[in-house]
């Protein structure tokens, strides 16, 4: 290995990381973000309790899918850890008990904070397309918007970007109408 070359950051670089820190592995590099802050994290939180009980649980909703907060994605030499994941359970009826999923997820949702939108927009798509990945969303509180992507090929395919207090069917929870201003909500 010539001196420019960089040394390619494993799995126990990772796991070195402080815990107070999001670590994640994307194309080789180690990645290290400080926790989210609260718009983020209500936003985030917000979310997820709009689609666990009736698309996880099946409670006023179709359910059908298997609704995880931040886990752990082994996809290829890639480990990221997306805000929120969501598998059809046709694709994972049960989930197992592992640290990282290596099923790529159905969903992904990755709620921008300052300090990662960059890694989300640019990176972490990429990623997620390769893996295949079918729907993304993009939830930027700040902004107060919701960009919706579904995967057409290797690429991604801007399907709606709502903002405010919109009220949205989004893929791929089409049946829930979802109000932003509840993501927003202080």
């Amino acid at each position: 290995m010539n001196a420019e070359s960089k040394r390619k950051a494993t799995y126990a670089d990772l796991e070195a990381v402080p815990p107070h820190l999001v670590a994640e592995l994307v194309d080789g590099e180690l990645y290290a973000s400080p926790r989210p802050p609260s718009p983020h994290a209500l936003a985030h939180s917000a979310l997820f309790g709009e689609l666990y009980s009736p698309f996880h649980l099946g409670r006023g909703g179709p359910g059908g899918w298997l609704l995880l907060l931040k886990p752990e994605l082994h996809l290829g030499d890639d480990v990221l850890v997306p805000n929120l994941a969501a598998w059809r359970r046709e694709r994972m009826p049960e989930m197992p008990d592992v640290v990282g999923f290596t099923l790529a997820p159905d969903w992904v949702c990755e709620v921008l904070s300052p300090s990662t939108k960059s890694l989300d927009r640019e990176k972490k798509m990429k990623v997620y397309a390769r893996a295949g990945v079918r729907h993304l969303w993009l939830v930027d509180p700040l902004r107060r918007s919701l960009e919706v992507y579904g995967l057409h090929g290797e690429h991604w395919e801007p399907l709606g970007t709502n903002t405010g207090p919109a009220r949205v069917h989004a893929e791929p929870f089409t049946p829930l109408l979802l109000e932003l201003s509840v993501l927003w909500a202080r």
